[in-house]
């Protein structure tokens, strides 16, 4: 709390930094940048627009002091602390309750200091600062300050009546000023003060008198009293100076606090910082890190640290992640200091001390004005790169690629439920964090499309979509190619055709009452094909043949565009193929917002498919749950997923390459092997193979990650095999079984079934003709597959004749009734009475 307030117009020079060094000041001048520890003065003559005032605050002023009509403007939209209202005598009594609760201070000016007017003011305001302004050419005395500081309140003094010079009749020292309230319980007259770091870490204990401090005050050097030995200046005879950060009294006016800047071999005679014994936490760190900068040999790690930027960049960012990981309190503790320690280590290589975050992080603190919502992804969600695969830890290269092993016979119902999980997807976290995205391109439309595109995509593009008639340019692909998107397009539009459902289904429930059933296309489709640096014209053919034999009017894909802003000519292609009437150069959260809700440029859709990252994932799922979108999804999506069925007929080499075209897609891919009844040197066979082929794969440091993570599941029957699978319900389910047609009649849950040793998942991945889009992380229990009735809806109707309704009219009367919905009754009874007529 300040004793006194000093009243500057301008914020600089040898009288502003004493003042600076012992509270807060107050500033006439409300110009920017602000000086730390300020109060800004905003009068009558000074405008004091909401903008105005939010901006002071957020710029670092402590508070701002408004006349009373203009702080009623404000309460309630800036916080009450940062609030003090200016006040003459008269219109103290206009204030009201309201206001009263509303600040955290009030200014009065008067002509002068009447002890009863500040008392009773003071009482009024029992949980507010006083500040009292003379209105008066005469100087007042320290007598006059220490008055007011027992009724409970702070003397403003103009700096025309400061100085750094002794007393005089026109001027007050300021040390006097700030001593004013000082007493001492000490016979000797000197008073207690702790010394510590500008961070809060106590150097030592000393004492001080009158004339050390007013010379720490005025010259900014660290100043005490020797007991023995008269004025102490600390580091005048030693080399370990302090320069003085602030000087603070304690509640009771009888001891002081010095933060202060300790340079030398420290503030104790023992040569080490602090008085208490050597620094620990930040402040160990912070030196720790300090003394290998300037020494840490050449070539070192240490050296290397601060020296490769990129090397310092991926050791944060590993550890960030680790971070986000961690589950418990031990990790988390453990991961945030590795980070705190890598993050403190480019602090240190760019000359930055922890005083120097935490006066950031108090500015930040002081801040009015909450981030919008175009600004919250730049914080608050990392960088997204839409193909980009979580990170890996590192596993040695030489360690065999191998699954975990464990033998369903025997285990406990918690054992099993176990072997079932999928990792958590922590899907809320997700949601949390595609919100400002979402929320953004809604509002914003095409500006805020283009403005995520550059950033998430690096493509800085001038429009959101390519609209048909499509350039041959844009479609130019090699043949081998062409062919092979042909004969796949043909495969599947054949399949997802033979599954139209075109025919109107009839019943007559009772005589005169028919009622039927008939399919109608969902208008408008979205279509989203993960991309950008990866090619994927499957997922195009997937999702754009079965909406195109639908007859969806509208089919619009969304991609990710390459760097330069085209789109990929293969996925061209498709789209030619197809008909689609958009394609929508974006990928991510902001390319699902922009079909949910539409853009200037970007058609809105009804229902959205595709599968992609956890982003994508999260934006679909915010989406469909949001009625001023009003559309729906395919699916919920997980990481991709494969369960195997072997017996004793399954070769080995096969079974491995079909784990393997699952595991490569991800480290979080899952990859399950059920062995019935191998033995050991079959199944030993199998995981030779994958770790032979694994280490042929250019993604072998992914398939290594993912492989760590999946088991080999020992069932005894093939009964037992299926009842786990179906307990499972796998994307994939892939059937290496002795007459496996004969077995598919048992599979209750799975997206897809591959049956026999020569049907690898591949085939249905690109060109057998089934859907790839399938039900991850055990939701093919309640989900198909993508379909072509996927993009069809159904509508029902009934038409009934008069007889018909003789004979159901009683009965739907008397269950409205029943229900007490009268005017259901009447719709009927109403008819059933003019056909009595």
């Amino acid at each position: 709390m300040p004793r006194f307030l000093p009243l500057l117009d301008v914020p600089e020079g040898d009288l502003f930094d004493a003042l600076s060094r012992i509270g807060p000041v107050l500033l006439r001048n409300s110009s920017l940048p602000l000086p730390n520890n300020s109060y800004v003065l905003l009068d009558e003559n000074v405008p004091s627009e909401l903008d105005h005032i939010i901006h002071w605050l957020d710029e670092g002023a402590e508070k701002v002091i408004l006349p009373l009509a203009s702080a009623k403007e404000v309460i309630g939209l800036i916080p009450q602390e940062r609030l003090i209202i200016l006040l003459d005598a008269v219109s103290v009594s206009a204030v009201s309750d309201k206001v009263r609760n509303a600040v955290s201070g009030v200014l009065l000016k008067t002509l002068e200091i009447d002890l009863d007017l500040i008392s009773s003011v003071s009482n009024f305001f029992s949980k507010s600062a006083i500040f009292v302004q003379v209105d008066s050419p005469g100087l007042p005395s320290i007598r006059n300050i220490r008055s007011l500081l027992q009724a409970g309140a702070n003397l403003v003094l103009p700096s025309s009546q400061l100085t750094l010079d002794i007393s005089s009749a026109t001027h007050l020292n300021i040390a006097d000023v700030f001593l004013a309230p000082i007493t001492s319980d000490r016979a000797d007259g000197l008073f207690p003060t702790v010394v510590s770091t500008a961070t809060g870490h106590s150097l030592g204990l000393v004492y001080s008198s009158i004339e050390s401090v007013r010379e720490s005050i005025i010259t900014g050097r660290g100043v005490y009293q020797s007991r023995k030995h008269g004025l102490w200046r600390k580091g005048e005879t030693s080399g370990s100076t302090q320069e003085v950060v602030s000087i603070r009294l304690d509640c009771d006016s009888d001891s002081l606090e010095f933060k202060v800047i300790q340079h030398g071999s420290g503030f104790c005679h023992l040569e080490r910082q602090s008085c208490f014994g050597e620094a620990s936490g930040l402040p160990l760190l912070e030196k720790t890190l300090r003394a290998r900068f300037e020494s840490a040999p050449a070539g070192s790690y240490t050296k290397r640290l601060f020296n490769d930027p990129e090397l310092l960049r991926s050791k944060i960012m590993e550890e960030a992640d680790e971070l986000c990981r961690a589950k418990t309190g031990y990790d988390v503790a453990f991961e945030a200091a590795d980070l705190i320690y890598f993050a403190l280590t480019k602090c240190t290589a760019h000359g930055v001390g922890i005083a120097d975050i935490e006066r950031s992080l108090d500015k930040k603190a002081k801040r009015v004005t909450r981030r919008a919502g175009h600004a919250k992804p730049q914080w608050s969600v990392p960088k997204q790169a839409p193909s980009h695969p979580p990170t890996m830890t590192p596993i040695e290269s030489d360690a065999p690629i191998r699954m975990r092993t464990t033998a369903l016979a025997g285990i406990s119902k918690e054992e099993r439920a176990l072997l079932l999980c999928r990792p958590v997807l922590k899907s809320d976290e997700m949601i949390e964090k595609v919100k400002p995205i979402v929320s953004e391109v809604q509002v914003g439309g095409d500006a805020a499309l283009l403005e995520f595109t550059f950033k998430f995509d690096k493509a800085k593009l001038s429009s959101t979509c390519v609209f048909p008639p499509y350039s041959k340019e844009s479609m130019e692909i090699h043949s081998d190619v062409k062919g092979a998107i042909d004969q796949a397009y043909s495969n599947i539009k054949k399949f997802h055709a033979a599954q139209i459902d075109g025919s109107t289904l009839k019943v007559e429930t009772m005589p005169g009452v028919v009622c039927s059933r008939f399919s109608r296309p969902i208008s408008r489709v979205g279509l989203y094909i993960p991309g950008g640096t990866a090619i994927l014209p499957s997922t195009a053919l997937m999702l754009g043949i079965p909406a195109q034999v639908a007859g969806c009017k509208e089919i619009v894909f969304a991609t990710p565009p390459r760097s330069d802003g085209s789109i990929s000519p293969e996925v061209m292609y498709v789209a030619h193929l197809v008909g689609a009437s958009a394609i929508l150069k974006a990928g991510g959260a902001q390319a699902i917002a922009a079909m949910a809700y539409g853009t200037e440029t970007v058609p809105k859709v009804d229902k959205i498919f595709g599968p992609g990252n956890q982003w994508v994932t999260a934006a679909k799922m915010l989406v469909q749950n949001d009625t001023d979108a009003l559309v729906s999804i395919d699916m919920p999506a997980g990481p991709s997923e494969v369960l195997v069925i072997a017996d004793h007929t399954a070769n080995a080499a096969f079974v491995a390459a079909d784990l393997l075209s699952q595991a490569e897609h991800g480290i979080d891919s899952q990859v399950v092997l059920v062995a019935v009844n191998l033995t050991p040197d079959h199944l030993e066979q199998i995981e030779n193979e994958v770790d032979k082929q694994a280490r042929a794969l250019s993604r072998v440091d992914i398939v290594r990650q993912s492989v760590a993570k999946s088991i080999i599941v020992q069932a005894t029957s093939v009964e037992e095999a299926i009842e786990y699978s179906n307990d499972y319900a796998p994307e994939h389910l892939i059937m290496h079984l002795e007459n496996a047609p004969d077995k598919v009649q048992r599979i209750i849950n799975a997206g897809s079934v591959f049956v026999g040793p020569f049907t690898p998942e591949s085939c249905g991945d690109y060109a057998s003709g089934t859907n790839h889009t399938l039900p991850t992380n055990g939701y093919a229990r309640q989900f198909s597959g993508v379909n072509t009735l996927s993009f069809q809806k159904h509508i029902t109707s009934q038409e009934i004749t008069s007889d018909g309704l003789k004979r159901l009219g009683p009965i739907v009367a008397t269950l409205a009734d029943c229900e007490g919905l009268q005017a259901h009754a009447n719709a009927v009874r109403i008819r059933l009475g003019t056909m009595k007529a």
